[in-house]
């Protein structure tokens, strides 16, 4: 009697917070792109351009705006990225929950 073959556990794409520097399934991070219109949210994670990820959490975002997002993305926000990427974090949960 042969044996039955075993499926190969499916690949899952991790990727790291910039904010934290935790690594998780990426789509369970939000993806900011640069863009020739500035740095935007992608929320679909389909934009083209330079990405990188954060958490869902104020703290996070925080931390990354500091410069580690700038860092991460090659750029120097303005204030326009700035004022976008704000507008953002404020919709975001203070803590985890």
């Amino acid at each position: 009697m042969a044996a039955k073959p075993t499926a190969r556990p499916r690949h899952v794409p991790q990727r790291t917070c910039v904010g934290c520097r935790t690594v998780q399934a990426k789509r369970t991070l939000i993806r900011v792109v640069r863009t020739p219109e500035g740095v935007q949210v992608d929320p679909h994670g389909k934009l083209a351009g330079r990405g990188a990820y954060l958490h869902d959490q104020r703290a996070c975002w925080e931390r990354a705006l500091k410069g580690a997002l700038a860092q991460a993305l090659k750029t120097e926000l303005t204030e326009d990225d700035r004022t976008r990427l704000t507008h953002t974090l404020e919709t975001l949960p203070a803590e985890d929950a």
